[in-house]
């Protein structure tokens, strides 16, 4: 269903497509798409709850440290899209996809807005995890802006993705250089978390 969605949307614009639409193409009921989805943005950003749903399990787990648990989680997100690109048989129009991808997202502003609130999300998740692994309270400053430095890094990739697809469509050159950005940034990061919760914080290679 989110494939076709997306599909649509890529096609026509997001607001220029309905939902009835959409349910009608998959060959279900706008309440059955409803059932599933409760608004139409999560129908083409629907990976940010597989995101939520990790960073829960990455960042409670005792280890690996939260800056190190962060990155494996965004390079499995990585490593699931330049995988994607390095299977199709036009890569270079596999990478100008993703491109109007990112760029449909930019230029629609409930969509900006839909991906801004889960940010939040992001951010008050990863705080309340780390607030209690350094037995503090989510409220604290310290888990707060632990917890927005570490979901920088998703920016960082992003803008990473964004400039490495314009430049080529090479899947293994795309992961290369969004890794060393994001590395970059995470070291950055860990410098600055080195005295919240000694010990949980790690260090970058």
């Amino acid at each position: 269903m989110t494939d076709t969605a997306t599909q649509m949307f890529m096609d026509r614009g997001f607001d220029a497509v309905r939902v009835a639409e959409i349910a009608e193409a998959c060959g279900v009921s706008e309440k059955t798409v409803f059932n599933y989805f409760p608004a139409k943005e999560p129908l083409i950003l629907d990976r940010l709850e597989s995101t939520i749903a990790a960073l829960r399990t990455g960042l409670a787990a005792p280890e690996p440290p939260p800056v190190e648990a962060a990155l494996r989680i965004l390079d499995d997100e990585l490593n699931a899209l330049t995988s994607w690109l390095g299977a199709q048989d036009d890569p270079a129009a596999a990478a100008a996809a993703s491109r109007r991808f990112g760029e449909l997202i930019d230029d629609t502003p409930s969509l900006r807005a839909y991906q801004s609130q889960m940010m939040d999300r992001f951010t008050t998740v990863a705080a309340t995890i780390l607030a209690a692994r350094a037995g503090m309270t989510p409220d604290d400053p310290e888990p707060q802006i632990a917890a927005t430095a570490l979901l920088g890094l998703w920016r960082v990739q992003a803008r990473a993705l964004s400039k490495s697809l314009s430049g080529t469509a090479d899947h293994a050159r795309v992961h290369r250089e969004v890794t060393a950005d994001v590395h970059r940034a995470a070291r950055l990061i860990t410098d600055g978390l080195s005295t919240f919760a000694p010990g949980n914080v790690g260090t970058v290679a």
